[in-house]
């Protein structure tokens, strides 16, 4: 392995994650400061998971070697997350006025509805006008 291909895997597997995991947990502490009711700590950290592995599978895509643990994740994305994520949305639909935080929390929950295809179509995009360039 070369440093470059070392400091990819570091960041794509422990930095990327330790810092989505960092932000969750500060969330958590700013909504238990703010006295926030009925904090929704589970949807947000499930929100905060998903979000996460789809940006870890468009790196791996982009930069690294795909792997079983990146078709594990892709078949979540894509088979469990929207009814996990709409779940969430159904539920917050009417709490979505009680905070910021269960605001967001409904938005994200029906954005992911949208952002994957955003991103699989800005993909093919992006493989039609790169042609052969584009190596892995």
């Amino acid at each position: 392995m070369t440093m470059m291909e070392i400091v990819i895997a570091l960041a794509i597997y422990f930095i990327i994650p330790l810092t989505g995991l960092l932000f969750f947990l500060q969330l958590k502490k700013r909504m238990k400061r703010e006295n926030i009711q009925n904090r929704p700590t589970i949807e947000l950290f499930i929100i905060f998971a998903t979000y996460g592995g789809l940006i870890l599978v468009v790196l791996i895509e982009l930069f690294w070697y795909w792997s079983g643990m990146a078709s594990l994740g892709i078949f979540y994305l894509i088979f469990g997350a929207p009814i996990v994520m709409g779940i969430i949305a159904y539920r917050h639909r009417h709490t979505r006025t009680i905070s910021k935080y269960h605001k967001w929390t409904y938005i994200l929950g029906v954005a992911y509805f949208i952002v994957p295809v955003l991103i699989f179509i800005l993909f093919l995009v992006t493989l039609f006008l790169m042609g052969d360039k584009i190596q892995h």
